[in-house]
């Protein structure tokens, strides 16, 4: 049931993926294609969020939903930073361009949390075993009696 939920969870998550992914394909090919550097960045977030998208029901590895993950991280953190600090030279403002900046946030976060439940579905027991096994520390006298 647990692996089930989180199949179908993973299934959304790449559907939202796909969702970001089409959006910033549409805004390369309508826009910024022009803008050096950022063109090239909205065309390889495109790409790559359609092959995780495509390949994410297809592959139940934690590797996957990982990459899913954090490539939804970047594109959230790509968007923040290029209206705070500014992405290569390129700075944006508010919610512009509509609506697919506002689009693109919501699918983003939709990803993160979408994945974020299924990884503790699919993952959880066995991450929590791994976390417990690595922040064991020996005790005194266990190294010596190993021995």
């Amino acid at each position: 049931m647990r692996a089930r939920l989180a199949w179908l969870l993973q299934l959304l998550a790449a559907a939202a993926l796909a969702v970001t992914a089409y959006l910033h394909a549409d805004l390369y090919v309508h826009s910024y294609r022009v803008i050096p550097k950022v063109g090239v960045a909205f065309l390889l977030q495109a790409s790559a969020g359609f092959a995780i998208a495509a390949l994410l029901p297809l592959c139940r590895l934690l590797l996957m939903r990982i990459a899913a993950a954090a490539l939804s991280a970047a594109t959230l953190g790509g968007f923040i930073m290029s209206r705070t600090v500014g992405v290569l030279g390129f700075t944006e403002h508010g919610w512009e361009p509509a609506p697919q900046a506002a689009l693109s946030v919501v699918a983003e976060i939709g990803t993160l949390l979408l994945l974020v439940v299924a990884i503790g579905l699919a993952d959880g027991p066995r991450l929590l075993g791994l976390l417990g096994a690595l922040s064991r520390r020996p005790r005194i006298g266990e190294l010596d009696s190993a021995a």
